[in-house]
């Protein structure tokens, strides 16, 4: 079989193509308050958001927040995660949910034995009654169990 010859300027055509696809793991990416740059509301950031994953940057935390009706992501909310249950003990992190409903960082938490999560929308509080020790929120929640939502 003869394949054709690459070229100095093709091979190093081809090598940038490859380079400037991968995703760049170290990069910092954490929503905020109005933002509407995230995707796939629901769905497991994780799965791309994560060491050899195409997403940009290793999420430690992530999921949406859906309103009461579970069919509309709910913006501008905010996720704490505590020490103890109910939004008692220390506080430990705070992630912004952005314009779209979502929340992820790429910000260091070190969950321990587990962290109790709150998600605080403009009238009601909602608290999770067991700890986490992962924060990939969406590979349980509209799943297996409820979505998360407040209002």
């Amino acid at each position: 079989m003869n394949l054709p010859k690459l070229n100095f300027v093709t091979a190093l055509a081809c090598t940038l193509l490859i380079i400037s696809c991968k995703k760049n793991e170290k990069a910092t990416n954490i929503s905020s308050y109005n933002e509407t740059e995230s995707h796939n509301m629901g769905q497991n950031c994780m799965n791309c958001h994560k060491s050899g994953g195409d997403g940009e940057g290793i999420f430690q935390a992530a999921g949406t927040v859906y309103d009461s009706t579970l069919s509309v992501t709910l913006p501008n909310t905010t996720v704490y995660l505590y020490t103890e249950q109910g939004g008692n003990g220390t506080l430990k992190h705070t992630v912004e949910v952005d314009g779209l409903g979502n929340f992820y960082t790429t910000e260091s938490i070190d969950f321990g034995d587990g962290l109790y999560p709150t998600i605080k929308g403009a009238t009601i509080s909602k608290h999770m009654s067991s700890p986490i020790t992962s924060g990939q929120c969406n590979s349980c929640h509209g799943v297996s169990t409820s979505k998360l939502w407040t209002k």
